[in-house]
Order: C-alpha cells, then sequence, then structure tokens
C-alpha cells in the first residue's frame, strides 16, 4: 500500500540522496540540496526510511529524500482531505500566523510565499482576518490580504498524471505569472530553494507557474512529459522561458527577463536585459542563450 507524507515545517530540504552534503568533482564537500518542499505540501513516500530519510515524490513529478521529522506521515484519505478541505496560498515574503486575530496574538507558526492553509473561514469574526487550521490541528489566524487562491492540484501523488489547470485567457495568464515571479524580486539566491526564504532560477520559473496553475519541470531545461515546448526566439512573448547551459530566465517583454542568479553583485532575482546598450545588459547570458520554451501553441 502506498503512503503519503505532507511537510509540517516552513521549508522542508529535499536532498539528492540520503545525506546533506557531497563531494563534487573538485573534492569539495558541498550541499546536496535538490528542491524544497513548502508547508502543506503533499509527497508521494515511494520507499522505506533509511537512514532518516524518506525517498519522495512531490505532484510535480521531481523526486528526492526528506527527512522524516519534516513531514507528516498521512493515508491516502487523510492527504484527500486535506487537498480537498479548503486550502489556500499564503501570499507574503513571511507571514505570521497567531492566536488571535490581531497582531498581539501568539505566533504559532511563520511561513513563506507557497505554503499551503487550510482556511477555515477567509473573513472571521474580525475584519481583516482569515481562520486557519494548522496540520497538528490549532487554530489561529492570518491577514486575509496574505492568501491567494489555490490554482494547482496535488491529485498527481495518487492518480499518476500532471494535472494542468485550464487557462481560458492567455493574456491574462501571462501578465499573471509575469507578476507572480516578479514578486520575487530581491530574494537572495539558494540552491534548490523555491521559496521567499531563497530561490534558485530554476525555482523561480516553476514557482510562479505552480501559483498559476500549470506544473512545470523543476530544472532547467525542457523535458519531454511536461507541458514547455520549444519555440523560436523571436516568437517569445511574456512569461515565455529562456534556456541557458544550466539556467533558466523568464521573458517580460521588450528585450528584459527576470530570473535568480548567483552572480556576484546580483545574488539572487533580478530583472537584466537582451539589449547590448542597456545597463543591466549580461552578455555571457545573451551569448549562452540556446532555446526558448512556452506552453502556448504559437
Amino acid at each position: 500500500m502506498e503512503s503519503y507524507g505532507i511537510v509540517n515545517v516552513p521549508v522542508a530540504t529535499i536532498w539528492e540522496g540520503r545525506s546533506e552534503i557531497k563531494e563534487n568533482s573538485l573534492g569539495e564537500w558541498v550541499s546536496a540540496i535538490s528542491d524544497e518542499g513548502l508547508y502543506g505540501m503533499g509527497l508521494l513516500i515511494t520507499g522505506p526510511e533509511e537512514q532518516g530519510f524518506y525517498p519522495v515524490r512531490t505532484f510535480y513529478g521531481y523526486s528526492g529524500f526528506i527527512r522524516k521529522e519534516d513531514m507528516e506521515t498521512v493515508s491516502l484519505e487523510e492527504l484527500k482531505s486535506w487537498e480537498e478541505g479548503g486550502l489556500m496560498v499564503t501570499d507574503g515574503v513571511y507571514v505570521d500566523i497567531v492566536s488571535l486575530p490581531k497582531v498581539q496574538g501568539v505566533r504559532l507558526l511563520s511561513l513563506f510565499r507557497g505554503s499551503l492553509i487550510k482556511v477555515l473561514s477567509f473573513d472571521s469574526e474580525k475584519e481583516g482576518w482569515a481562520k486557519v487550521e494548522l496540520l497538528d490541528g490549532r487554530v489561529g489566524y492570518i491577514r486575509n490580504q496574505f492568501l491567494r487562491a489555490k490554482e494547482f492540484s496535488q491529485s498527481g501523488l495518487w492518480t499518476g498524471e500532471l494535472p494542468q489547470k485550464e487557462i481560458v485567457d492567455e493574456v491574462s495568464f501571462r501578465k499573471s505569472v509575469v507578476e507572480t515571479a516578479k514578486q520575487y524580486l530581491g530574494t537572495q539566491y539558494r540552491w534548490g530553494g523555491r521559496s521567499t526564504a531563497g530561490i534558485d532560477c530554476s525555482g523561480l520559473t516553476s514557482e510562479s507557474y505552480l501559483l498559476n496553475g500549470i506544473l512545470t519541470f523543476r530544472d532547467a531545461r525542457i523535458e519531454p512529459g511536461f507541458p514547455v515546448h520549444e519555440i523560436s526566439k523571436d516568437e517569445m512573448l511574456p512569461g515565455d522561458l529562456m534556456y541557458f547551459p544550466g539556467h533558466i530566465a523568464m521573458y517580460l517583454g521588450n528585450g528584459a527577463y527576470i530570473h535568480s542568479t548567483g552572480k556576484i553583485g546580483s545574488g539572487g532575482v533580478v530583472i537584466n536585459s537582451l539589449n547590448p546598450q542597456a545597463e543591466d545588459y549580461r552578455a555571457d547570458l545573451a551569448e549562452s542563450w540556446y532555446a526558448s520554451g512556452s506552453i502556448f501553441v504559437n
């Protein structure tokens, strides 16, 4: 019988293997982080626990290993109940859940953008506050300005498919995915990260699409079986993706693109330009840009 988990910490690291470090080709010991799971997100457990780690697969089709204490083990019925129990997405850089619908309430938990929380009442007994329930059953309050609709489904955990939102208005979707990416401007670069605590290049693009209902591949390449397909560079429109060796960015239009970069002087989510005359031109990226991708058929 398959078993499942729900991330029970604000950010849970998903590792490449059953270790938090690895030796690279230079003989250096570096982080073995592969991805991150955010609070409330479901996981399929794909094997037995070993050395304190479980092998897991995310609902967007990415595999790795998670420490057992970073998730709550649940049955399929419990996971479905959580998924269908009024979940909304936290939509602030770092948002507190408190014991009372007032800023003086005791802080129960603080979550980064993209976390999932069960909303009991969007408009609780006090204006501007939503009543929510945590995984451990505690009830608290969050300012409802920091909540957004959950537009993606986690049903792929038990169906084995990638459920995608039906896009009825391409222009509106493109605008929304670009605005979502821009919400991460200034976030530090974190290898394997996908939260407002730190995010990498593919974390930025995949999370921006995910929050708008589309599950794309987690790494910086076009992968068969996912909705992004290659298009010619001159067909790019805002929201389309740009591929470089080991790197990915989102096109904003007018030659501008947003990405998370570890380059000294940037160190996180910034906007750069393809225009050689622009102050934010990146020659190294302009010259190594090898492909563009879109979820739309032009």
